[in-house]
C-alpha cells in the first residue's frame, strides 16, 4: 500500500512523469548498458532496444502500476505483475537486478526533469518503484521454486525442423543432458537462446505448440521476423542435430480445470498457444464447449492448421470459424477481419487471445461489449508487453 505521505506527491507528479517517461527510459537504458554491457548478452533484446518496444514496455508498466495505486488503494495490478514476472523468470532476471535498475532509472529521471525532482518527489517515486519491485521479486521467487531444476538455461537438441505454413517452422527438440525437465502446461512458452554470428547471445519467447505435457520433448513454432535476430537465425542457421538453450516453461495463460466454455481467438502465429490448449483438450476428449476463432491474411499462412483442425474434430463440442483477409476459392472462411458480431459466444466463457496488438485490442473490446467480463479475458503478447491491458 502506498503511504499517505507519498500519495499526494504521486498524484501531483504522475502526469509529468508519465508524460516524460518515453524520454526518460531511453536515457535509462543508455546508462544501464554503459555500466553493464553484459546485460545485452543473453538477457535484453538488442532488436527490441533498437525498435523502442522495450522502452515503451518499461514506461507502460511503471505508469500503469502508479496509476493503479492511485485508482485502487490497497491493491496491486496482479494481472500486469504476473505477466511481467513470467517474462522476467523466462529470462533469468535475478533479484540482484532490481537495485541496478533503480540506480540507473532514477539517475535518468533526475537528468531529464532536473530541479523538478525534489527530495520529496524522489522519495515518493522510490516508494512506488520498490512496491512494484518487491511484488515482482516475491512472484518470481515463487515461479523459480516451481521448476524441476534450478538451471536458467539447459541444452536441447533439435530432432526435427518442419515447414508450418508460409514463413513458419516447427522445431522439435529433446534434452541434450540429464537436467530434470519441468512439465509445462498448455498455453505456456519457453525462452530460446542462441548465439548469433557476431557472438552475442540473444533470447526470445516462443509458445509451446505441441507435446506440452511431455518430459522428453519440447515443440515450438516460429514465424520468420525479417526485422528480428533470433527467428532468422533459427530458420536459417539452426538445423537438425544442433543444440540450443531453452528456459524452463513460463507464462500465465494456463487452461483451467473447470467446465466453463472456452473461446480461443487468434490471428497469425498467435495460434501457437491455442494449438497446445486444443491438443490438451483433445487428448482428454474433453466435453467442454470450445469455440475456435482464427484469422489469417491469406489461405496457406495458417502455421498449425492441420493440428488444430484435427483437435477440433476430436472434441465433441468444438467448432471452428476462420477469417481470411484475402478470400480463397474452396476455403470455408469469412472474408475480412475477425468480427464477433453475430458470433454466438457461450455464456460464462473464458476467452484466450493471442495475435498482433491491434487484433487483440479489437477483439477484447468486442468481447467486453458482448458481455464477457474483462477478468475472464486472458492474453499473450509476443515480445515486450506494450499493451498492459487489465
Amino acid at each position: 500500500m502506498l503511504s499517505e505521505k507519498s500519495r499526494p506527491v504521486i498524484e501531483a507528479t504522475l502526469p509529468v512523469i508519465a508524460g516524460r517517461i518515453d524520454e526518460i527510459t531511453p536515457k535509462f537504458y543508455r546508462r544501464l548498458f554503459a555500466a553493464h554491457p553484459e546485460l545485452m548478452d543473453g538477457m535484453f533484446s538488442r532488436a527490441n532496444q533498437q525498435n523502442g518496444t522495450q522502452q515503451r514496455a518499461l514506461a507502460g508498466s511503471i505508469a500503469a502500476f502508479a496509476s493503479h495505486l492511485m485508482a485502487h488503494p490497497g491493491t496491486l495490478p496482479e494481472a500486469v505483475l504476473s505477466r511481467i514476472a513470467h517474462k522476467h523468470t523466462s529470462l533469468g532476471i535475478p533479484e540482484s537486478g532490481y537495485p541496478i535498475v533503480y540506480e540507473h532509472l532514477f539517475a535518468a529521471i533526475a537528468d531529464d526533469l532536473g530541479e523538478a525532482v525534489t527530495p520529496e518527489v524522489a522519495e515518493a517515486w522510490t516508494e512506488v518503484y520498490w512496491l512494484m519491485a518487491d511484488a515482482l521479486i516475491k512472484l518470481e521467487k515463487g515461479l523459480y521454486a516451481q521448476q524441476a531444476n534450478d538451471e536458467m538455461w539447459t541444452s536441447w537438441r533439435v530432432t526435427a525442423k518442419d515447414a508450418a505454413g508460409a514463413g513458419s517452422i516447427t522445431f522439435r527438440l529433446t534434452p541434450a543432458d540429464s537436467t530434470p525437465v519441468t512439465r509445462a502446461t498448455p498455453g505456456q512458452y519457453v525462452s530460446v537462446r542462441v548465439r548469433l554470428a557476431d557472438g552475442l547471445r540473444q533470447a526470445r519467447q516462443y509458445s509451446l505448440s505441441d507435446s506440452v505435457d511431455s518430459l522428453t520433448e519440447r515443440v515450438f513454432t516460429t514465424k520468420l521476423d525479417e526485422g528480428g535476430e533470433v527467428s532468422p537465425h533459427l530458420h536459417g542457421s539452426v538445423n537438425v542435430g544442433d543444440v540450443v538453450e531453452l528456459s524452463n516453461p513460463y507464462g500465465d495463460i494456463e487452461l483451467d480445470d473447470s467446465d466453463a466454455p472456452i473461446v480461443l481467438a487468434t490471428a497469425g502465429i498467435g495460434c501457437t498457444p491455442s494449438a497446445s490448449i486444443l491438443q490438451s483438450l483433445a487428448q482428454r476428449v474433453s466435453d467442454r464447449r470450445v469455440l475456435v476463432l482464427h484469422a489469417e491474411q491469406r489461405a496457406g499462412n495458417w502455421a498449425l492448421e492441420g493440428q488444430m483442425r484435427s483437435a477440433v474434430e476430436q472434441l465433441p463440442n468444438a467448432e471452428l470459424q476462420l477469417w481470411l483477409e484475402e478470400a480463397a476459392a474452396g476455403v470455408d472462411a469469412e472474408s475480412g477481419f475477425m468480427d464477433l458480431n453475430g458470433i454466438d459466444l457461450p455464456t460464462g466463457a473464458k476467452l484466450y487471445l493471442c495475435g498482433p496488438l491491434p487484433f487483440m485490442r479489437s477483439i477484447r473490446s468486442q468481447a467486453i461489449s458482448a458481455g464477457i467480463p474483462a477478468t475472464d479475458i486472458h492474453y499473450e503478447v509476443f515480445g515486450p508487453d506494450v499493451w498492459l491491458a487489465a
